[in-house]
């Protein structure tokens, strides 16, 4: 493996030593870019794509975590200014009071685990879980 001194360039080509030696380079012989600030192999060629590309694991980065959004209204967190005595503006960000919720569905003869707002909440007690599904686009058979 060379220095990123040598290389001179965050992409490198590597190919095969057999597509160096002749002219005319098909597609199967095409190497693979690897970018050295990620680390993914980009593959040229269109078959086994797949089994080229590998991302490397880095053991600091947490798992991808749920949006603060309610599936049922679609509220999400408002942009808004805390003010100081001062009437100095910082941004912060107000959220949506999610919560977690077992909700006795009917028409299935079960409870369904959800993560809805409040306000989805009184929605769904006054109109029925069906019919606020059935509104927002969510199949509840699903979960």
């Amino acid at each position: 493996m060379t220095t990123m001194a040598t290389q001179g360039a965050w992409l490198r080509m590597t190919s095969s030593p057999k597509s160096v030696a002749k002219s005319t380079v098909t597609s199967k012989e095409l190497g693979f870019l690897t970018s050295q600030l990620s680390g993914i192999r980009i593959s040229h060629a269109p078959s086994d794509v797949i089994n080229r590309i590998s991302v490397p694991s880095f053991p600091g980065i947490q798992p991808i975590v749920a949006r603060r959004i309610c599936p049922f209204t679609g509220k999400k967190a408002n942009r808004a200014n805390k003010v100081s005595f001062s009437n100095h503006k910082t941004k912060k960000l107000q959220f949506v009071n999610l919560q977690y919720k077992r909700v006795w569905w009917e028409a299935g003869k079960r409870f369904v685990k959800l993560r809805l707002s409040t306000k989805a909440l009184k929605t769904i007690e006054k109109n029925g879980l069906d019919a606020v599904a059935k509104k927002a686009g969510i199949d509840l058979r699903k979960k």
